[in-house]
């Protein structure tokens, strides 16, 4: 059965069919293209102008001078080592929290089938049209004072790594894959005497490895790129993350020197994308078919 088109195979592979698929095909790519790489291109040479030029309107193309010590003293004046290392503390430990605490309930509601745990992911799945604005001040009144333990999590890596575990659409992707794993496996290990907690360990989790690599992927770039929930829950400098010290810092720099602490703030992120998005997508899809 052949698949239908827009254009017919016989027109789009004459000649003249030839020519305007692919200036249909440049065009298309080369904006999209320009969409996504233009802002990238506009933070990282703005880094490299000086201040008058960065703030010239209209703007430059291209820097009139080149500048590189825009980046240095970005990293110096604004202590972005430090601030580095701290969103690297909270996106490790909400991944660990996220890989132990998520994978046990997406294993529970896909193999053990609680009671009513149907209902559960229901609810779970309603969760996620709720803004996430919405959600600030509850969190923020529950941190403030956690019931029956009575503490305050205020400037502590709990208030970051507590509520980034309630993830919803991470525990929906894993149990859509632990469900695409053949029952068969699992019955075979259970005859030989392996338990739930061995099934789990010894057999899901070395094949659910795709999927675990794109949770880890979500857990460390939702801690890196948020700024409202740090930025009221670690009012304490010393302990805050990148994105909050270089707001906090922001009005005693240049235009330029805070443009290059941007970029280098992006980096990170860009580079755990273009390596692993082939994982990306592969997790994302790994659990949509059975067989």
């Amino acid at each position: 059965m052949s698949t239908r088109t827009l254009i017919p195979p016989s027109q789009r592979n004459r000649p003249r069919g030839k020519v305007i698929y692919r200036s249909t095909l440049a065009l298309v790519l080369g904006g999209f293209t320009l969409v996504f790489l233009g802002p990238l291109y506009w933070m990282v040479s703005s880094g490299l102008k000086d201040t008058q030029e960065a703030v010239a309107t209209p703007p430059t193309l291209f820097p009139g001078s080149v500048d590189t010590s825009n980046y240095s003293r970005a990293w110096e004046v604004m202590d972005l080592s430090s601030l580095l290392l701290n969103t690297l503390y909270y996106a490790l430990g909400a991944l660990a929290f996220q890989l132990v605490l998520d994978v046990a309930a997406a294993y529970a509601l896909s193999r053990l089938r609680p009671v009513l745990g149907k209902a559960i992911l229901g609810m779970m799945l309603a969760t996620l049209m709720i803004p996430a604005t919405v959600l600030v001040v509850p969190q923020y009144l529950t941190v403030l004072d956690v019931p029956f333990v009575e503490r305050n999590l205020l400037n502590s890596p709990w208030v970051i790594w507590l509520p980034s575990v309630t993830n919803a659409f991470n525990i929906f992707l894993l149990k859509r894959f632990f469900d695409s794993i053949p029952q068969e496996l699992l019955d075979a290990a259970a005859m030989d005497g392996a338990s739930p907690l061995r099934i789990l360990w010894s057999i899901v989790l070395p094949v659910s490895r795709p999927i675990l690599g794109v949770v880890s992927i979500f857990a460390v770039v939702g801690v890196w790129k948020d700024f409202l929930w740090p930025m009221l829950t670690l009012p304490d400098p010393a302990k805050q993350t990148l994105n909050v010290g270089i707001y906090s810092l922001a009005n005693g720099v240049p235009v330029n020197v805070l443009i290059a602490a941007l970029t280098i703030a992006s980096v990170p992120t860009l580079i755990l994308f273009l390596i692993f998005q082939r994982n990306i997508m592969g997790g994302l899809t790994a659990g949509s078919l059975k067989g």
